[in-house]
């Protein structure tokens, strides 16, 4: 610092303005729950507004084919913390208090992005949806959030907010979650400006049971789902009204996803894409992928590079100038990618080139994308059912679509290609057996 202050003097500069120059950026990860990717206007939505999010998109960059970490709530969210495939932490099947019990979750010995930025100096908080384990071991306060303000699971299954190991709010109103956790977000980063900060707001909504807050009911154009999600813009409007009156706009890296795609039945919209949530079809995993820094990210991009939720934790240490290393030593292996270069604009070769897809049931992959090509090695697990859970009988069947010519996975060319086929075959059970074989950690029921 002292010699920092020298350099200061010798340029006519003022102290301060070093050490702002130098300060890490702040990191706000937003996410929807089950938002189509079609559910934002700048995604193409012909009734939902959503401007805030929109001017954000074209402030930073705004990703066409970026992906989820799994196609149901806790594998994505696994995935989502820890940069690696969500069978790597604890993940069976199906989600926290369906088809995985409620003793299963986030392995407690696995490293989380909150847990990289505490060490790092950072203050961590959680404001929203938790839904990776309800044991003691596997709550947020114990995977790296030193502020926590939590629902365990979804909004359809219990009706509690929690900070740390205890009830804060008990019987909490659907329509007014998404309030709650915007409230305490702008007091995290309000009591956190003068530091470095990692904020996680996980919203509830638009998961179903879809219902408007009071002051939005009626508001839009597309009834009570499209309500709900121009809550979540008009919110995210304001936190973004306090970064600036703060004066911490230009040094906060903003991040706006999903966690899935939309659940079926409800008035979400994947198009053009094909499938729902669970699916590893592209309405299932594709997403809106929002993420903007004024002083970094160049504005007014649009990217159809393939891009993952797992490469969020390396491209964003990459970012605060964290040593991942150093942090990953003796963990499970991270399959995130730092997409840096990409975000910046600095490189047009993309540094992720494919990309394993899973079902919400099945803890094995059940598609593989590679360039622009994707492959099912069975895809009648892809089909919307009414229970997605089950497993088809029959022989397997097999299917390759070029997702550049057919976004919609409408054709099969499987039959056209067979080398292509063959190949995608073999790469796909390549990674299966490296995953099977590689360090994962297990959960112990007990």
């Amino acid at each position: 610092m002292k010699i920092l202050f020298t350099l200061a003097l010798a340029l006519g500069l003022h102290q301060p303005a070093i050490a702002e120059s130098i300060r890490k950026p702040n990191v706000i990860l937003i996410m929807a729950d089950d938002l189509g990717y079609q559910d934002l206007s700048c995604y193409g939505h012909p009734s939902i507004k959503s401007p805030v999010l929109d001017q954000l998109a074209k402030d930073g960059i705004r990703l066409t084919n970026f992906h989820s970490g799994a196609t149901v709530c806790t594998p994505s969210r696994m995935a989502l913390l820890t940069g690696a495939y969500p069978v790597r932490s604890g993940w069976t099947q199906g989600v926290v208090g369906f088809l995985m019990g409620n003793k299963d979750g986030l392995n407690p010995d696995a490293l989380t992005i909150a847990e990289i930025f505490r060490d790092e100096g950072y203050a961590t908080g959680i404001s929203g949806k938790w839904h990776i384990g309800h044991l003691p071991e596997t709550r947020p306060h114990r995977q790296g959030f030193e502020s926590t303000f939590y629902c365990p699971m979804s909004n359809n299954q219990l009706k509690e907010i929690w900070r740390n190991d205890e009830v804060a709010i008990k019987d909490v109103d659907n329509r007014h979650f998404t309030e709650h956790f915007h409230t305490e977000a702008l007091r995290f980063i309000r009591e956190n400006q003068e530091k470095p900060f990692f904020l996680y707001l996980p919203h509830t909504a638009p998961h179903f049971p879809v219902q408007a807050h009071p002051d939005w009911k009626g508001k839009s154009k597309f009834g009570e789902y499209g309500d709900v999600v121009e809550e979540l813009d008009t919110r995210t409007g304001e936190m973004l009204k306090l970064l600036d009156e703060l004066k911490l706009k230009e040094n906060t890296i903003v991040i706006f996803t999903s966690d899935n795609g939309a659940q079926g039945g409800e008035k979400a919209s994947n198009l053009p894409l094909r499938g729902n949530k669970w699916s590893p079809l592209e309405g299932g995993t594709r997403v809106p992928g929002i993420i903007a820094w004024p002083s970094k990210i160049p504005p007014n991009q649009t990217s159809d590079a393939l891009t993952a939720a797992i490469d969020l934790l390396p491209t964003l240490c990459r970012a605060a100038r964290i040593d991942l290393k150093k942090h990953s030593q003796n963990k499970p292996i991270i399959d995130g990618i730092d997409v840096w270069q990409t975000l910046t604009g600095k490189s047009t070769q993309h540094a992720r080139t494919e990309l394993l897809h899973w079902h919400g049931k099945f803890a094995q992959p059940q598609a593989l994308t590679q360039g622009d090509w994707k492959f099912f090695p069975d895809q009648r697990d892809t089909l919307t059912k009414a229970d997605p859970t089950k497993k088809p009988e029959g022989p397997n069947a097999p299917a390759l679509y070029n997702l550049k010519e057919d976004i919609a996975e409408s054709k099969d060319l499987s039959q056209q290609f067979p080398e292509k086929v063959e190949a995608l075959k073999q790469r796909l059970t390549q990674l299966a057996e490296e995953l099977n074989s590689s360090a994962k950690l297990k959960i112990t029921t007990p």
